[in-house]
């Protein structure tokens, strides 16, 4: 584990802009259309950019968890990711992420240089954790309700902001009982995963109360359907939609922003931050 994929600083005095974690999705079903990196020369060279354009942090997925998505075998994900994750950390070590549930896959990911685990089911295994733990990894913790197969149905809260720093708290404690690092230990309300539209514009115009968990906030908002819901846009027509709500997120406290379209996001963020922060 490198001490450059330690979580970043967080809170009021942070002294650089927001960061920005690249997407690279290889599979052939993912929501966002960036589905084309079915081979892993393309996937690798596009995280290259990625990293060119800005990016402190690229995060590898194998496996779709768009709203209805059917579950990929394990030697499948294995098959689309490894080698990405092993050849993008060779090149920018301890900066690569790995996008998955199964604690199979992020074990290996880990062994092939990736040192954060970005789970989408919020740690609940306790396999995954114990992983987690055994290399030393940092990890964002996010929030789901159901599964991708079931999330969106119906999705109801009491307070959606308030429920979900609850659930995070408690996946908080588990991750640190089994042994993981709590500095290495980072958060994401989950926009888009078992929430409306509603329900995602509330948590983003709410998002420094994410701040009581004493983590940093990771929010992912790129190419999402709640902007299509807002804007009428296709999915391959939400780039400022996309950047605005990252903008938004940031301002409210976000210190990592995922996104599909780097170049764009990190001129946003750094423009914005520079003028904010008065230096």
């Amino acid at each position: 584990m490198t001490d450059s994929a330690t979580p970043l600083e967080h809170g009021p005095h942070r002294i650089r802009p927001t960061a920005v974690m690249g997407i690279v999705n290889v599979t052939p079903d993912s929501f966002s259309g960036d589905g084309l990196y079915q081979d892993e020369a393309t996937a690798v060279r596009n995280g290259i950019q990625m990293f060119e354009a800005g990016a402190e942090f690229v995060d590898i997925g194998g496996e779709s968890t768009r709203p209805y998505a059917d579950p990929v075998p394990e030697s499948e994900e294995l098959s689309r990711v490894l080698g990405v994750v092993t050849k993008l950390s060779a090149i920018h070590p301890g900066k690569v992420s790995i996008d998955t549930m199964k604690p199979t896959v992020a074990d290996a990911a880990l062994r092939a240089g990736a040192t954060i685990v970005n789970d989408v089911s919020g740690l609940r295994s306790s396999e995954m954790r114990t992983i987690v733990a055994e290399h030393g990894a940092s990890v964002i913790i996010m929030h789901m309700l159901g599964e991708p197969r079931t999330m969106q149905d119906s999705p109801i809260y009491e307070d959606v902001v308030v429920d979900i720093i609850e659930h995070l708290k408690v996946r908080i404690e588990d991750a640190e009982k089994d042994g993981i690092d709590p500095k290495r230990i980072m958060v994401d309300p989950g926009i888009g995963f078992g929430k409306t539209v509603d329900h995602n514009i509330e948590i983003l115009a709410r998002l420094g109360e994410m701040k009581s968990l004493g983590k940093p906030v990771v929010v992912g908002v790129s190419r999402k359907s709640f902007i299509g819901s807002i804007t009428g846009r296709s999915v391959e027509d939400r780039l400022g939609g996309s950047i605005a709500a990252a903008m938004v997120a940031a301002s409210n406290g976000a210190d990592i922003v995922r996104a599909h379209d780097v170049p764009e996001t990190v001129q946003a963020l750094r423009v914005a931050w520079r003028i904010s922060s008065g230096l």
